[in-house]
């Protein structure tokens, strides 16, 4: 399994230079990809202008959307972003897509939140096209990856995309969907088995602030805000547990996401994974 770590585009003291640093430092370090979030109505940098920025600060690793909203963003616009980012990288961008879940993204870029899960089928359709054809970019071809809850989602994964993205939890959490994209995949008669990328959230010796960050960043979830909040990783023995355990449920790919934008913590997780 590929460990990956995430940009703090989300995180609270973010800033431009310390996002690059960021990069520069995880591409020097044993880290697989670099990973982003995507929010509109809360304080973030865009994912993809991030990783376009990571993509010239470093060379070898890879830049993954954990992930991109496709139904906030008209798709002819998403299609040339994906691929300028794709090029810009030299073939280095997995782009992982869901339909979201926040109201206040959607009111904040007036698209209406109904039928979403219809008009991003639709989308995932219509980027390949675009991507094939060069109507609107260079030909690309990034790895594509589908997230979501729901059997819609898993069946689009099988159907539309290479593989698929779990939003994060604990080991079981993404066992019993793995588990069901596995099976909408051979449902679907594809060859083969789906990449299958996991994530989870960490600050190593920060048990407050981290803990703040995500009671905020989920506060639209209810009562299910503590529970995530209370998963953050904050110890070594933490974090290779929660390795362990998607390793042994089939993940490939976890990425972890910092929840402090503290550049140490770079270290400290290499660190735990050497």
């Amino acid at each position: 399994m590929e460990i990956g770590v995430g940009l703090p585009t989300t995180t609270p003291g973010l800033d431009g230079p310390g996002v690059i640093a960021w990069a520069r430092r995880a591409e020097a370090g044993p880290f697989a990809s670099l990973g982003v979030l995507d929010r509109v109505a809360y304080e973030t940098l865009d994912p993809l202008v991030s990783l376009s920025a990571a993509a010239a600060a470093t060379e070898r690793i890879r830049l993954v959307t954990m992930v991109v909203i496709g139904p906030l963003r008209p798709t002819a616009l998403l299609a040339k972003q994906v691929a300028s980012v794709d090029a810009l990288s030299g073939g280095r961008l997995t782009l992982g897509l869901s339909v979201g879940a926040r109201a206040e993204d959607f009111e904040t870029v007036r698209v209406p939140s109904r039928d979403r899960g219809l008009r991003f089928t639709e989308q995932l359709v219509d980027l390949r096209v675009a991507w094939e054809e060069r109507a609107l970019a260079p030909r690309s071809n990034p790895e594509v990856l589908v997230g979501g809850l729901v059997g819609a989602s898993f069946a689009r994964a099988a159907r539309y995309a290479d593989g698929y993205v779990h939003g994060g939890g604990p080991p079981r959490a993404f066992a019993r969907a793995a588990g069901m994209a596995l099976d909408a995949w051979s449902d679907l008669g594809r060859s083969g088995r789906p990449t299958l990328f996991g994530q989870g959230y960490f600050a190593l010796g920060d048990e407050g602030a981290g803990y703040d960050y995500l009671r905020h960043y989920y506060a639209f979830t209810g009562p299910f805000t503590e529970r995530i909040a209370a998963a953050n990783l904050t110890t070594a023995h933490a974090v290779r547990d929660f390795i362990r355990g998607y390793e042994e449920a089939g993940c490939d790919h976890l990425v972890l996401l910092p929840t402090v934008s503290d550049l140490g913590q770079l270290d400290r997780l290499a660190d735990v994974l050497s």
